[in-house]
């Protein structure tokens, strides 16, 4: 059985760690020479989105682990004082706000790169240091959840200790796509695991209760990442971690309220676009009539 070093161990979460170094090529060319965390859903970037959430939810350091060619995502979190000063002198004063309202504290954001594309384990792993011996969050902004509780808010009220994510219920011929849960008992919407499988075949999945991006983990899960051990395609995986830890670490699933959008897909990327388009007050009545538009033209054609 494997053996870890014991911590002291808070139940508070204090740390996000974001994960944005992949190159993004289902999106090519837009993201040639823009990160794929910058494409804008509505008016705001993916990665914002994921920002708030977390700050939503009490997190009060955010790590970005990122690679080649993010910098615009280090421009987004700070201050664009040419831009700022120009708001000002027009007193565009709601633009001004929208600009630099929202910025976290100075010391509070920080960027760290993933300098080979190792997997998403080895991406987590590079903010060792910084994460140090809490229990921390998780996010992947591709995956946006669109709740009335922040998705890792509830995570966080549910939270015992261990490892945790965020769990969804996909068809069976997808669980390829997924990390799959082997679930051993239910208790509300907090699901406990024996085990878990990354991208099972759907002949061979265990259930089709799957892992989406959100994540809460013991920083014990840094011992293991740190063996690099390749799993599945040839990556660095953070659920081979998570399953290796259990029993000796409890592993809950959590099936979250609200409904999850795959921006890692162009599809789910306009579905997003479309729902949070609808649920403003000042572009649904519109968006509804542009919609009705090509609905009628599509039938008609």
């Amino acid at each position: 059985m494997a053996q870890y070093s014991l911590r002291v161990m808070t139940q508070k979460i204090r740390t996000a760690v974001f994960p944005v170094g992949g190159m993004g090529t289902r999106f090519l060319p837009a993201t040639k020479s823009m990160p794929k965390e910058m494409l804008p859903v509505v008016d705001k970037p993916i990665v914002h989105y994921a920002f708030e959430e977390a700050k939503a939810a009490g997190i009060e350091r955010f790590i970005f682990v990122t690679g080649r060619n993010k910098t615009a995502i280090d421009d987004h979190f700070d201050h664009s004082y040419e831009l700022e000063r120009l708001l000002d002198e027009k007193s565009k004063t709601q633009e001004l706000n929208l600009t630099r309202d929202w910025l976290p504290n100075a010391g509070n954001i920080i960027f760290t790169r993933q300098q080979k594309p190792l997997g998403l384990g080895h991406a987590v792993w590079c903010a060792r240091h910084l994460v140090k011996d809490e229990p921390f969050a998780v996010i992947l902004a591709d995956d946006m959840v669109k709740a009335e509780t922040p998705c890792l808010k509830q995570m966080m009220d549910a939270y015992q200790g261990g490892n945790m994510t965020a769990v969804m219920d996909v068809p069976k011929e997808k669980t390829a796509s997924y990390g799959v849960l082997d679930v051993e008992s239910e208790t509300g919407r907090l699901v406990k695991a024996r085990g878990l499988v990354e991208k099972p075949a759907p002949e061979k999945a265990p259930s089709t209760l799957s892992i989406i991006g959100r994540y809460i983990l013991d920083p014990n899960i840094f011992d293991v990442l740190g063996q690099h051990k390749v799993g599945s395609g040839g990556e660095i995986q953070l659920t081979d971690a998570m399953s290796s830890m259990i029993p000796d670490h409890a592993f809950h699933g959590y099936r979250f309220e609200g409904t999850r959008y795959d921006c890692g897909s162009k599809v789910g990327f306009l579905e997003a676009n479309i729902a949070y388009a609808l649920a403003r007050d000042d572009m649904a009545s519109d968006m509804r009539a542009m919609l009705n538009h090509y609905t009628n033209n599509s039938q008609a054609a």
